[in-house]
């Protein structure tokens, strides 16, 4: 078997806010194909083939299908001809926590369907989504879903309805609007950027020609932008119930009243939707302005709207059989008595639609019209995903692999170019291969009559008696033999193979191949995301990014089915077995024909099929973290294993080991986490495991209190410390102050480049090849949970961009950009070490010039350059681990103001081999005397927090049609005041709070530390009895205001809050929280209320 030609592919990914309708609308397309039956469409749910996903009614991975659809196409002679169409449908998760689901889904299709709820509308997942769509150059489709609401719930009328599916349209071209304008922003100043420097470089080679002027082609080329909207005329709109098993779009209702109204269907269709009327005498469209004052309907209200409410009205609302069969009739449908007599409402309603306005075809004929086939979209596509940073839409290919790419070629001698977005796991025992296979018909009848014949024969040697009992033996001695062999027959095909490997779960690779036809048993190259192309595949940085494999088995994806294929064609989706213990989570396979790789050893030979279009960009950054141990320490390997294949099979998920052996995963949220628990317990590992309480990160800061205690040391700047070390062999002295708001800022939002330089640094120190990135990841998170996001400026501008902010801040801090030594904590943090000596300062700015001019560094003096590095050390330590409860500090700048050798004594202990105490002492008191500087100023906790969306809804209101207005019920206000007393128990803020005019929904954001998160999401629903639902996504860490350490001292304070402070003080409960759980000592009072008199009994 193999798949379907480029031509005859359409790849789209399903995508929007969480309860939008997704799965539900894959149900009925999966219905049109007969894989699930038409009743049981929007109830199965057919792709949450997880337990969990049924249990919550919401889908945490996303599932692909192909699914084949004949449709009717006109030939140029004008007679129809059938054509059949694949179409790889991949359905993705809504939920914030699941969002990486949806960047690779959206990597391997062209096309997406976008759903929105038509009541709650444009929500903060579908505005995630649509830039997802907008960055992976996909050509979306606006499905408006859940139409029935606005007639059972909302109770509009149909002009009401029409009005607010406007706004619904205007808000969603709003939001992509939006992204046209940063882009052409963007574009423009990178035309003006790039027009300097041509004009520059002119003006250098035409001296004489001082005024040269730009060419009149280097003119800005303005872009159009109006293909990127949504418009129901253009057929990219499609309006549907999906649970209702309908849809529609304008094309429908022109082609049905083309004839009766006597206007051309082409015409028709750009006039239905929109401010025009027909008018009753004339019988002619007309627009707005030729109304004079007659309050007509519009097309669309009287035409569309009109006809679905009063098949709503007959049948759901006020029910009436005739007028029922009337409109059966009038439709020309077929609907059997008994069905039209049927209670179930529901049904009959879906039985009317789906013969009307039936929902696959509408989506398959959107899908066929708007998407384009993988030949047009991947000249798009393409270019993209090779070269990030362009910006023009399409290129020429510069050689044979490109080409093969622009064109989607199939043919056997063009290049294999595949990728891997993820991998995912499935139990061995559910491959193709390894199912217990189905009798037939026809064994099922051997084994009854086997089984009937036995028990005749038993019958018979009962009556037979005891004196016939030797002879009765051995007459049925054979069919005992008979119906052994059929037991031990069954229990061989149950057994497994012999030379079968015992693991429970098989990894699989969800990849599209891009050009080439790959088959079973090919050698490929495997490209892992960090490969760099200019260096070479043999280049040393290189090999351990490049591995060949063999293709074990390809398979089509059904949902939770698998089907075995020989070959793949260029254009399609498939999963891919043989990858495990080879690439980890995403790769591209390349490989110079359908061949293969011929020698496997010599990579060289195939150096220019090799492309790399892996990375996938994460907008969950990883942020709750939970440490995990099982129950018997025996099985600690198993949970390694499982975290092994927990970490392959979910692309969010981070795992690692912390220095005190603790076993910890990084997930994207609550829920996230609860799934990866689940599985490591049910499928990876199989063990019972203990998890800790979910670990949050906090960071250290310091800020000029307004009642500070005097500095620690006397006659000197705040934060200023003297240390030494080993009998004052060395002495330095290192002063702490925090950084201005400006130049923390400034830090914060430009971490993306620090860790570029790093990256720079890092690779100039190995190979001397400073400048070339070491594979940058696209994580945009590490570890320790530091939220990077992405940088506001250019690498190039960093330096002199930070020179400005300083002289904003004025003072010392004006001329410190020449003195930076370091960045700190890990190099990239946000704090500074500044060397503030009269000497030649350590400058990184002059190191990092020097890196990129491949120079090698001046060395002055060999020893204060060691202990340079190790006071450097020092300073690193004293970030990671700040002095409140050993988490990185921010916000922070160190002045080392001296630092004075004892060269004398320092010879003497290296002769005495006694380096390593004075190096690791030198080390210590520089970390201490660091943090100790943080102290002397006030210390603060800065708190990991949320954005917090919440919608609430009252259940039902009033419309006043007059001005415009809604009154809503007051349990509206009974929800929202549940809703803001939850909030403000977990310590958060509300920030802004909308409703959305014509219905019954009130969106509240609000700011949520996130260590008081967890079970918010279900206190909220229980207190508002479901009536809110929150959706919480990562922003960054804020500063609580509170010193950890402060304590009542004056007579207002004490009289106020009492000798032991009542008011509990926040930030020391959190900062002891951290130092208990690290095994850190807790100065925490033993006996609490001493004076108060205790009995045994208590």
């Amino acid at each position: 078997m193999a798949t379907a030609e480029a031509l005859d592919v359409r790849n789209v990914t399903t995508i929007g806010h969480v309860d939008h309708g997704k799965t539900t609308m894959m149900d009925a397309l999966l219905a049109a194909n007969n894989i699930i039956s038409t009743r049981m469409a929007g109830k199965i749910r057919y792709l949450d083939s997880r337990e969990d996903e049924q249990e919550r009614g919401i889908t945490m991975e996303s599932s692909a299908v192909s699914l084949r659809f004949k449709v009717v196409e006109r030939s140029p002679e004008g007679d129809p001809c059938p054509k059949t169409y694949v179409v790889n449908m991949i359905d993705t998760p809504g939920h914030v926590d699941f969002s990486s689901e949806v960047s690779t889904a959206s990597r391997l299709c062209d096309g997406a369907l976008v759903l929105v709820d038509v009541v709650e509308g444009v929500c903060t997942q579908t505005v995630t989504v649509l830039r997802q769509a907008w960055q992976d150059r996909l050509r979306p489709i606006l499905v408006i879903n859940k139409f029935d609401r606005l007639i059972t719930e909302l109770k509009l009328a149909p002009i009401e309805a029409y009005h607010h599916l406007s706004q619904l349209i205007e808000q969603v071209n709003a939001v992509m609007g939006s992204f046209f304008a940063s882009e052409r922003m963007e574009d423009d100043l990178r035309w003006r950027e790039e027009r300097e420097r041509r004009l520059a470089a002119k003006k250098e080679s035409h001296a004489e020609q001082v005024d040269a002027t730009v060419n009149e082609e280097d003119e800005y080329q303005e872009k159009d932008d109006e293909d990127i909207y949504f418009a129901p005329e253009r057929g990219n709109v499609v309006f549907a119930s999906a649970i209702d098993g309908w849809g529609f779009r304008i094309g429908k209702f022109a082609h049905l009243y083309a004839v009766k109204l006597g206007i051309k269907e082409a015409n028709l269709r750009t006039v239905l939707w929109g401010d025009f009327y027909l008018d009753p005498k004339t019988k002619r469209v007309i627009s707005h302005k030729h109304l004079r004052g007659r309050s007509l309907k519009p097309l669309f209200v009287q035409f569309v709207l009109e006809n679905i409410w009063a098949i709503y009205d007959a049948v759901v609302t006020n029910p009436n059989p005739d007028k029922v069969s009337k409109i059966i009739t009038t439709l020309g449908l077929k609907v059997p008595p008994r069905e039209q007599r049927s209670k179930d409402t529901r049904q009959l309603l879906s039985l009317i639609f789906s013969q009307w306005l039936p929902l696959s075809t509408c989506v398959i004929q959107t899908i066929v019209d708007v998407v384009p086939p993988p030949s047009a979209a991947q000249r798009i596509r393409i270019p993209k995903m090779l070269y990030p940073d362009i910006y023009e839409s399409t290129i020429e290919p510069k050689n044979k692999v490109e080409e093969d790419l622009y064109s989607c070629n199939d043919s056997p001698d063009a290049s294999i170019v595949a990728l891997v977005s993820k991998m995912f796991a499935v139990p061995t025992k559910e491959l193709p291969g390894k199912k217990k296979k189905s009798l037939t018909a026809e064994e099922m009848r051997a084994r009854a009559r086997a089984a009937r014949e036995a028990h005749a024969a038993a019958a018979a040697s009962a009556i037979a008696g005891s004196s016939e009992s030797a002879p009765s033996e051995a007459s049925s001695a054979p069919l005992e033999e008979a119906m052994r062999k059929v037991e031990l027959e069954e229990k061989l095909e149950d057994a497994p193979d012999a030379g079968e490997d015992d693991a429970d779960e098989t990894l699989l690779g969800f990849a599209r191949i891009y050009s080439g036809t790959i088959r079973t048993g090919t050698t490929i190259v495997c490209v892992l995301p960090k490969y760099n192309h200019v260096l070479g595949p043999a280049h040393p940085r290189n090999a351990q990014h490049v591995v060949t494999t063999q293709v074990e088995e390809l398979y089509t994806m059904m949902g939770r089915e698998l089907v075995p294929v020989e070959s793949v064609r260029a254009g399609n989706v498939f999963a891919i077995r043989g990858l495990e213990g080879k690439v980890w989570r995403s790769a591209t396979l390349c490989a110079p024909s359908a061949s293969g790789v011929v020698d496997a050893s010599n990579l060289e030979e195939v150096k220019d099929c090799l492309v790399n279009m892996a990375g996938v960009i994460r907008y969950a950054a990883p942020i709750v973290r939970v440490a995990l141990e099982p129950e018997h320490p025996a099985d600690m390997p198993k949970l390694v294993r499982g975290l092994k294949l927990l970490s392959q099979a979910d692309p969010c998920v981070e795992i690692f080991q912390q220095k005190t052996g603790e076993h910890v995963i990084l997930t994207a949220g609550e829920l996230h986490g609860e799934r990866c628990i689940r599985d490591l317990k049910e499928r990876f590992a199989k063990i019972e495991i203990h998890a800790s309480k979910p670990i949050v990160p906090f960071r250290e800061t310091a800020v000029k209190g307004v009642d500070m205690a005097p500095p620690k040391t006397p006659n000197a700047k705040r934060g200023t410390m003297h240390g030494a070390a080993a009998h004052d062999l060395v002495k330095f002295t290192i002063r702490a102050a925090p950084l201005p708001p400006v130049i923390f800022e400034f830090l914060v939002d430009n971490l993306a480049i620090l860790r570029r330089m790093q990256q720079e640094r890092k690779a100039g120190e190995e190979d001397g090849t400073g400048g070339e990135e070491d594979g940058a990841e696209d994580e945009d998170f590490d570890m320790q949970g530091e939220y990077i996001k992405k940088p506001t400026i250019k690498a190039e501008q960093f330096w002199p961009l930070l020179q400005e902010k300083c002289r904003e801040a004025g003072g010392e801090w004006a001329d410190i950009v020449d003195k930076i030594w370091e960045f700190g904590p890990q190099r990239m943090g946000s704090c500074l070490l500044i060397d503030s000596r009269p000497a030649v300062p350590n400058s990184l700015k002059k190191r990092m010039a020097q890196v990129r001019a491949r120079e090698a560094a001046k060395e002055h003096d060999s020893l204060a350059g060691v202990f340079d590095a190790h006071l450097e050390t020092g300073f690193q330590l004293a970030t990671f681990q700040g002095p409140l409860c050993a988490e990185p500090v921010e916000g922070m700048a160190y002045f080392v103001e001296s630092l004075v050798l004892d060269r004398a004594g320092i010879e003497e202990e290296q002769v005495q081999n006694r380096t390593a105490h004075l190096t690791g002492s030198f080390i210590s008191a520089v970390r201490d005397a660091c943090r100790n500087g943080l102290l002397d100023w006030s210390p603060r906790l800065m708190l990991a927090m949320y954005t917090c969306d919440i919608q609430a809804s009252s259940g039902f209101f009033v419309h006043i049609i007059a001005k415009q207005t809604i009154l809503m019920h007051l349990l509206l206000a009974d929800v929202l005041g549940k809703v803001y007393g939850v909030v403000a128990k977990r310590r958060g803020k509300i920030v802004a709070e909308e409703m959305k005019e014509g219905t019954e929904f009130f969106t509240v954001r609000a700011k949520l530390p996130v260590v008081e998160s967890f079970g918010f999401a279900d206190d909220i629903r229980k207190r508002t009895s479901g009536a809110a639902s929150p959706q919480l996504i990562f922003s960054g860490y804020e500063m609580l205001d509170q010193d950890p350490f402060w304590v009542p001292t004056t007579e207002e304070e004490l009289e106020d809050l009492g000798e032991k402070a009542d008011r509990i003080n926040l930030a020391k409960a959190y900062m002891d929280a951290v130092r208990e759980r690290k095994g850190m000592f807790v100065d925490r009072k033993i006996v609490e209320f001493a004076e108060k008199q205790r009995t045994l009994k208590r």
